[in-house]
């Protein structure tokens, strides 16, 4: 059924998948599409899918299609991809008062510390209960800004179990000096839940400017490296075996060791939770950019798949229509993910003193400074090259007998898989560019 609508010859289909693993990077766009409408139809008719790349949730919208429902199947991949979007991930953030607990949590959030969503700073214990604090593009995301250990309040014998432990996904323990006994213990009892936690030590930049000041030969790298060292001893001298200490400014992300601390976080996090972090993160480095981006593309198949289910309904114009708009929803997401939202533009702006206009200048896509609407993206589509033809012949071709259907459905997942990768690329370029004029960075596109 589907094979007959592959857009490939099939002396070139042979060609593909002449070898077990092709290589994608190598493949012409043409290539790459039936490639992946072959590995969306070995799934949908249960064929063996040579790369296991669809996951175990995925069977009951094959079984919807195996029965010749459509719809159904339609339903069941909508209902994975919400289900993808709202994984939650709860962050806890700890440590003695005046660590800097939530200034890093604002930070982190891309938030300022005098926004009415941020969690209230000052220099005496201003975190009284534990408060959760979505992340404010993502509210799957929480960070949890927990009192700090030691106090009256909440002494360190008690603390785990005042703050319910059990429901954060991992402890990120932040000192402004050294990390002290409290921190320790709280170390300690998190590792007996086994659960994973991490030392972050806060305002970075005070002490490098300190030292600048106060001594004629300075040099940054080696005051980093006794800083670092400091702590690390400091906690093995206290109990823990090989600390991690990661040197964090929040005014600077960009610098010291939070791409670091993010790497690390990104490793030890199960497989599905890895991309909910990532998607949260600020644009600190090119590598998240490119990170968000393969992240991105990871879903398109998923989306042309779901477009391509539609396709198989024999409505008139239901499949553009929901193609459409869940393609604006897809590029807002995009837009969100790289902070080429206006809002997260303006915060940009205002952090680095970088005017507003002179980031938006280096902007080259229109979706990026426009209102996405089903009529703007169909305007812009009709000026990409056979994408708006195609979408013309995909419903005109419904009604050929016998092959008219699976015709439909493979150009339903061809226009959706081309268009969404043509604006993640302009989009992700564009991220790339808007990074470099805001921080000064060298930046390849």
């Amino acid at each position: 059924m589907f094979f007959a609508s592959l857009s490939c010859s099939p002396a070139v289909f042979l060609e593909i998948f002449s070898c077990s693993s092709p290589s994608l990077d190598s493949l012409p766009e043409d290539h790459l599409l039936s490639f992946e409408f072959y590995q969306f139809s070995c799934v949908w008719t249960n064929m063996d899918d040579p790369f296991d790349s669809y996951p175990e949730e995925i069977k009951e919208c094959q079984q919807a299609l195996m029965n010749n429902d459509p719809a159904a199947a339609a339903a069941k991949i909508q209902e994975y991809l919400e289900k993808q979007k709202n994984i939650p991930l709860n962050i806890a953030v700890t440590g003695e008062t005046g660590s800097g607990k939530s200034s890093f949590v604002n930070a982190v959030r891309g938030i300022d510390d005098e926004d009415e969503r941020a969690a209230p700073t000052g220099c005496v214990e201003t975190t009284m209960e534990v408060t959760p604090y979505p992340h404010p593009k993502y509210p799957n995301v929480i960070f949890w800004d927990l009192p700090g250990i030691g106090t009256t309040n909440f002494p360190a014998d008690k603390y785990l179990e005042h703050v319910g432990f059990e429901k954060f996904d991992f402890f990120i323990i932040i000192s402004a000096d050294r990390f002290r006994e409290n921190d320790v213990k709280l170390a300690q009892e998190i590792q007996k839940m086994e659960k994973k936690f991490y030392f972050v030590r806060s305002k970075i930049d005070h002490n490098i400017q300190d030292e600048k000041r106060s001594k004629k030969n300075f040099d940054a790298e080696k005051t980093l490296t006794r800083i670092r060292e400091d702590c690390i001893q400091g906690l093995q001298k206290l109990g823990i075996e090989a600390p991690q200490v990661f040197l964090v400014s929040k005014f600077e992300l960009h610098l010291y060791d939070f791409s670091l601390l993010h790497e690390t976080l990104e490793r030890e996090l199960p497989d599905h939770k890895k991309n909910v972090l990532l998607f949260a993160m600020p644009n600190i480095n090119r590598e998240i950019i490119k990170k968000k981006k393969e992240a991105f593309q990871a879903k398109i198949k998923y989306f042309a798949g779901l477009s391509a289910l539609v396709a198989g309904v024999p409505v008139p114009g239901l499949s553009a229509t929901v193609d459409l708009r869940m393609m604006v929803t897809v590029i807002e997401g995009y837009l969100r993910g790289f902070g080429l939202d206006k809002s997260s533009l303006q915060r940009l702006a205002d952090s680095t003193d970088v005017p507003y206009e002179d980031l938006i200048a280096v902007i080259k896509s229109p979706v990026a400074l426009n209102k996405i609407t089903v009529d703007f993206l169909l305007n812009l589509m009709a000026k990409m090259s056979n994408t708006h033809l195609l979408m013309a012949v995909e419903e005109g071709s419904r009604f050929i007998p016998l092959i008219g259907i699976p015709a439909a459905m493979s150009l339903s997942f061809t226009v959706t898989y081309r268009t969404l990768s043509f604006f993640l690329n302009e989009l992700a370029d564009d991220a790339q560019r808007v990074f470099k004029k805001a921080l000064g960075l060298d930046t390849a596109v």
